[in-house]
């Protein structure tokens, strides 16, 4: 279920490289990706425990939830965004991949996923 949800998120994600459903502790629940040569579960549980340390900041400041955070480098950036009560979308999109498109696919990911994971 999980698998084909992912799969159709990731064909509307221009550059999409990988998308990965994980829990809070940074474990993959489902992937799909385009290349191999990632270690998208060493990737998930990273940039989860940054989610975390910035959210713990996020409450600390009084300025809300995380939803939405990414990481761009020199190869690829990096998204994660929240879809249900401790599960999160990570997407990891090459150089000629739209951000706002991205940004946006995540989001409406969220109603595809939140119905089964709450």
């Amino acid at each position: 279920m999980f698998l084909e949800r992912l799969s159709q998120v990731s064909s509307r994600i221009e550059g999409a490289r990988a998308l990965t459903l994980v829990d809070e502790d940074g474990i993959a629940v489902e992937s799909v990706s385009s290349s191999p040569d990632l270690d998208l579960d060493l990737l998930a549980a990273e940039l989860i425990a940054q989610l975390r340390g910035i959210a713990h900041d996020n409450r600390e400041l009084q300025v809300g939830e995380v939803e939405q955070f990414s990481v761009t480098t020199n190869r690829f950036t990096f998204m994660v965004s929240a879809v249900a009560q401790g599960y999160y979308l990570v997407l990891v999109l090459g150089e000629r991949g739209i951000h706002g498109r991205a940004r946006f696919e995540l989001r409406r990911a969220r109603l595809l996923f939140e119905k089964d994971l709450e």
